[in-house]
């Protein structure tokens, strides 16, 4: 039984991987690729950094300058803007020669790296623009698959938690690490399983204690099935996947996955908060500033990546998610054109500036905006 639903989710995973390279139409960029963007009253996009080679998840130092994982480069590059003036004085490369790197968290005097395979982490005083020394791998990875990416967080607790994503569209896997949430030591020892039943969990976020994650539904079940989910996790949570998906507040059961199974989708835990499928969430912020107008203060910002299996496409934006109440509105719109066929931008993460900007990173352009409200 294990054998043919592997099969079947390898053969699924193929397919979709062999419909990504034709199905996004990406508009050339054009000089000024910020004036498309569509905003709230009040609010501003400017391109703070360009080109740059897939620049995926960003974190901001101690001393307030911008890092960013250049994953296409497999390097990290520092961007500061100590004047304050809202332009990066130039781009640093603090780190060179690694794997697929995706996301960064700065803790205990360390930079942490999440690539594909591994984390590393560099030591780091607050002002540093280039690594003192090798990276320290201090943690091992299952690599390749489907999905990629791999994301890490430190929550209030001091221990680090890191996201893997499955091999496959849907399918049993032999590898526990996959699909969860597994929280380490600082040092990478003593792992064990937080969160399980999360098919590509990119976005992590702590907030009032808890841990917020965007994950990425399958595909291949239509325009408008599954939705995409937001979850608060908690330990020993299950999430559903690869049986169940949430929708309308609840756990529905994946009839096309493994049907003669009895599963019990009322023991998963549902999401707070859905968006329309195939937008493919990606990197959060909890806007923690006071530059914003207060209605934004305690909103979780999403950058929502698009995915080539919906025509018309959906996502290709940024949204708020309120955390109370799980109302989910437009922020930024515009890389979305042509009915839905055409797209002039992927968004991928979000990071609050010390001055209380926002910074947004593009791989589809390689860019890092940087979002200002100056009043209606």
């Amino acid at each position: 039984m294990g054998s043919s639903l592997q099969t079947a989710g390898v053969f699924t995973g193929l397919l979709g991987l062999l419909l990504t390279s034709c199905a996004i139409v990406q508009k050339p960029q054009t000089s000024r690729p910020d004036t498309g963007l569509t905003l709230p009253a009040g609010f501003h996009a400017a391109v703070y950094a360009s080109g740059l080679n897939k620049p995926r998840l960003m974190a901001v130092a101690p001393n307030g300058d911008l890092f960013v994982a250049e994953s296409g480069a497999g390097q990290v590059d520092v961007l500061p803007n100590r004047n304050g003036d809202g332009v990066p004085e130039g781009r640093e490369v603090f780190a060179s020669g690694l794997s697929a790197p995706h996301s960064l968290a700065f803790h205990g005097g360390f930079l942490y790296v999440a690539g594909t395979d591994s984390v590393v982490r560099f030591p780091y005083a607050p002002g540093d623009t280039r690594a003192s020394g090798a990276p320290e791998k201090i943690l091992d990875l299952p690599a390749e698959g489907l999905h990629k990416t791999r994301t890490l967080v430190f929550g209030p607790d001091d221990r680090m938690y890191v996201a893997v994503g499955s091999t496959c569209n849907a399918c049993l896997e032999s590898d526990p690490r996959r699909a969860a949430v597994w929280v380490y030591d600082a040092d990478g020892k003593n792992g064990k399983p937080y969160a399980t039943g999360l098919r590509n969990a990119v976005g992590l976020e702590w907030s009032g204690g808890t841990l917020y994650a965007t994950v990425n539904g399958r595909d291949l079940l239509g325009n408008d099935v599954p939705p995409e989910a937001f979850f608060r996790l908690r330990d020993g949570g299950n999430y559903g996947w690869p049986f169940c998906y949430s929708a309308g507040g609840e756990q529905v059961r994946d009839q096309s996955f493994a049907p003669e199974q009895a599963v019990d989708c009322r023991a998963a835990q549902p999401a707070f908060a859905t968006t329309t499928a195939h937008s493919a969430p990606l990197g959060l912020a909890f806007y923690t500033g006071t530059a914003f107008p207060p209605a934004y203060r305690g909103q979780m910002f999403v950058a929502l990546h698009g995915s080539w299996n919906r025509l018309p496409k959906s996502g290709y934006k940024v949204i708020t998610v309120d955390p109370g109440t799980g109302e989910v509105k437009d922020f930024l719109t515009g890389f979305l054109e042509g009915g839905g066929l055409t797209t002039s931008g992927r968004p991928v993460d979000l990071q609050v500036a010390a001055d209380g900007a926002l910074f947004l990173t593009d791989d589809g352009n390689g860019l890092i905006y940087r979002i200002t409200y100056t009043g209606s």
